[in-house]
């Protein structure tokens, strides 16, 4: 029989976020890593370090965050298309949004500095690998005529946009309620330190780069 000391330090593997070292512990149903998460640990990691070079497994670049965040105009009076945003994010992303907001005033379009004009979310953990899992395995196949995302949209830090012109590429979103096609914008912030690590980090994790 285990001891105490022993459980106590099972638990905190339990509810640690770095899965490096806790590929095989036998989690709760509720908190066992997604598809996409325990696919990384298991399989994604040894293949970053061989592809890569590193020898230290902590030094392997990994995704830490995806932030979805959608504007419009159509905000700026008509405070109900808001809701209609963040109910399709929320829809979309499984976690309640937050408004973004104008930094400043511009008379000509009657925009003023704090109006709402859309919504963001960012994501991380379990609900960050799910997101990622269904965005390139599902909600991407089924843009029109989709041959890839540019591979070239990279800042240099090891972070990656790509842009959405409409949401119902995702098959949570319900055709017959929706009044408008909105676009979003999705970035990807890795720990990776340039374009490369980057690319193949994400490349590994199921972004389908074009050729």
């Amino acid at each position: 029989m285990a001891s105490s000391k022993d459980k106590k330090k099972g638990g905190s593997k339990k509810k640690g976020v770095d899965y490096y070292e806790v590929a095989e512990v036998d989690f709760p149903r509720a908190a066992r890593p997604s598809r996409l998460q325990a696919k990384y640990v298991k399989e994604i990691v040894p293949a970053l370090k061989e592809k890569l070079g590193f020898k230290n497994v902590m030094n392997v670049p990994r995704l830490t965050s995806i932030t979805v965040n959608s504007m419009t105009g159509d905000a700026v009076g008509t405070p109900k298309v808001l809701d209609a945003v963040a109910g399709e994010m929320a829809v979309i992303t499984g976690q309640k949004p937050i408004l973004t907001r104008a930094k400043k005033s511009i008379a000509g379009f009657k925009l003023r500095e704090g109006m709402p004009l859309g919504a963001r979310v960012t994501l991380r953990g379990k609900r960050m690998y799910e997101f990622m899992d269904r965005l390139v395995n599902v909600a991407l196949p089924r843009v029109r005529d989709f041959s890839g995302v540019n591979p070239k949209a990279l800042d240099g830090r090891g972070n990656y946009t790509l842009g959405l012109k409409d949401q119902m590429v995702f098959p949570e979103i319900d055709f017959d309620k929706i009044e408008k096609s909105r676009g979003m914008s999705i970035t990807f912030v890795t720990t990776a330190k340039d374009n490369e690590s980057a690319r193949v980090l994400l490349g590994e994790l199921g972004m389908p780069f074009k050729k």
